[in-house]
């Protein structure tokens, strides 16, 4: 359909290495940092459970039932740890994958329905993108459900090519309806209302009727229903309670009320895309312009027109919301790095010299500006992790800054063409979001509570396996999955509300309920936040320290000790700290 000439030295021998060097790049990171609350602790709680059990049917979060989304990227964790092992780069192999995987389709997709320039040129875009490249390494669902409905966008335009045969418009629509399955699968009801809800725009907006001619619609739903059905049906046989509350709460009311608090103005999704695609921002709507003004195909489909109906119309979905999350707008990042793909083959070597100049001066201002972090510490978060989060910024901002100064080096000198410096500047941010991303650990080795698991664990493999497990007031998102433990709930269930309901049997509904339990007790452990634990030390309860930080205390019911003390002096705050002795 784009038949500009690409001045690109393209041969498989490039594309080979340019991607070898991005699955590197990619997923050597993966386990160098700890998980974080509250997303990538709970999914990887959720699989570690989920294999442990063996239960594939009912999710279930610290030890109860979760049906907040489906299970698809729980299984895969689940299946990760069952091949490799629990560890954190296993508990986010499946979002890399996905996001990986992202890229080669956008890449493939942009070659065959335009030209091979415009597919190397938005795989490098996609992948380099912070927002994409950034969700590619979190352990959430956002990155899972965007391949799944990539695919299903992508399956659709190879499948609207001209003069295609029967069989590969059929096959390449069986892909978009299975792949619109697995996005069901993977997040709910949004897989399908959304791509839904493009294809009638779509229909209106570019009056192509004929497009319904060729989606196959019968085999298509048989395909979508073979694999959406089976988990649905077994989980509400085995969870009468599940569909109402999967439905009804979580799929419409999350979006019409604010009952989950997550509030955000109506342009809330505007600052994530300028920061989420920064790199491409100087020739984004030069992009689109290119191609709004691109014809047809021959048989009248209108793919720009469709990208764009994505587009615009998930990104207005998502902002009218009541529930805003960074990532929701991720599914649109795709269809957009292949708006820019489609564009950038056509830079001039001095439109492409103005590019990187800015972007070098920006990154001086962002190296100065860096300068201040420490200036954000709080007492949750101490300028003393600023500070030493600053030297990876710095550090990161200078690789990008040398790369981007080779880009303009390259720019010059080359007469093959734009290639070598666009991929160039584009490494240069793929590694300032990796090196400032693994960086960012100085705030997460805090937050997931890892530091003090060997204690912890090496206690609980101490006690008899039944030694009850609660935590007092507060819901820690990472730490069971630390020391592979589910904990009982006392007072405030947080998220597991609707699993507490259905088993009240498994919690504790108050403070002083939890008490007369803990007395009673011979064996146990409880996670408590400081302040409490500060509360219920003065007030005599028996504990005894395991490990702390500044976020948790981790203690156990001591045993009694004739004319000993029943409580002992709170240890200091390092992580971990050894248990206390009486």
């Amino acid at each position: 359909m784009n038949d500009t000439p690409s001045r690109l030295p393209l041969n498989r021998t490039t594309i080979l290495l340019l991607v070898l060097a991005l699955a590197v790049i990619w997923f050597v990171p993966l386990g160098w940092r700890h998980l974080l609350p509250s997303d990538e602790g709970r999914y990887a709680e959720m699989a570690r459970e989920m294999f442990v059990t063996g239960d594939w049917i009912t999710p279930r979060y610290n030890g109860y039932k979760y049906f907040e989304k489906p299970p698809l990227q729980t299984w895969a964790n689940a299946l990760t740890f069952a091949w490799f092992g629990i560890g954190e780069w296993q508990a986010r192999l499946y979002t890399a994958l996905t996001g990986f995987a992202g890229v080669l389709l956008i890449g493939f997709t942009g070659a065959r329905v335009f030209n091979a320039a415009t597919g190397v040129f938005a795989a490098i875009v996609l992948a380099t993108s912070p927002y994409w490249n950034l969700m590619g390494h979190f352990n959430t669902l956002d990155m899972g459900l965007s391949f799944w409905m990539e695919l299903t966008l992508c399956a659709l335009l190879l499948a609207q090519r001209p003069n295609l045969r029967t069989g590969c418009v059929r096959g390449w629509m069986w892909v978009c309806w299975g792949s619109m399955a697995l996005a069901v699968l993977s997040k709910g009801l949004v897989g399908v209302i959304l791509p839904g809800a493009v294809l009638v725009l779509y229909t209106l907006i570019a009056r192509d009727w004929a497009v319904w001619k060729r989606l196959h619609l019968i085999g298509g739903l048989i395909v979508f229903f073979a694999i959406v059905t089976p988990w649905f049906v077994l989980v509400q046989q085995r969870n009468p309670e599940f569909l109402n509350f999967f439905f009804i709460v979580q799929q419409f009311k999350r979006y019409l009320t604010p009952e989950q608090n997550r509030p955000g103005p109506f342009y809330y999704f505007v600052p994530v895309l300028l920061v989420g695609f920064l790199p491409w921002l100087s020739v984004t709507l030069q992009s689109v312009r290119h191609a709004w003004r691109l014809p047809r195909q021959p048989n009248g489909f209108a793919p720009v027109t469709l990208m764009l109906t994505w587009t615009v119309f998930i990104f207005l979905f998502f902002s009218a919301s009541h529930s805003k999350l960074l990532s929701y707008t991720l599914p649109i990042a795709p269809p957009i790095a292949l708006l820019i793909g489609m564009y950038l083959p056509l830079v001039t070597r001095d439109q492409l010299r103005r590019h990187l100049a800015g972007y070098a001066l920006f990154l001086v201002a962002a190296a100065f500006g860096a300068l201040f972090l420490p200036r954000f510490g709080s007492a949750r978060n101490p300028a003393e992790l600023y500070a030493e989060y600053r030297t990876w910024v710095l550090a990161a901002l200078a690789v990008a800054f040398v790369l981007t100064l080779a880009a303009l080096w390259l720019n010059r000198r080359s007469r093959a063409g734009s290639l070598g410096a666009v991929a160039t500047f584009g490494a240069a941010w793929l590694l300032l979001g990796t090196i400032a991303g693994t960086g960012h650990d100085v705030f997460g080795r805090l937050s997931s509570g890892a530091p003090l698991a060997p204690a912890i664990k090496a206690e609980i493999a101490r006690l008899p396996a039944d030694t009850p497990f609660y935590s007092v007031g507060v819901l820690d998102h990472t730490l069971p999955f630390y020391v592979d433990h589910a904990m009982i709930m006392v007072e405030h269930p947080d998220e597991l509300a609707f699993g507490v309901s259905v088993e009240p049997q498994k919690w504790i509904p108050s403070v002083d309920a939890w008490i007369e339990r803990w007395k009673a007790d011979r064996y146990a452990l409880a996670l408590i936040p400081p302040p409490t634990y500060d509360r219920l030390l003065k007030e005599g309860l028996p504990m005894q320290v395991i490990a702390r930080d500044s976020r948790r205390v981790v203690v156990e019911k001591p045993l009694a000790v004739p004319g000993g003390p029943a409580a002992v002096t709170p240890a200091p705050e390092s992580a971990p700290v050894e248990k206390a002795q009486q």
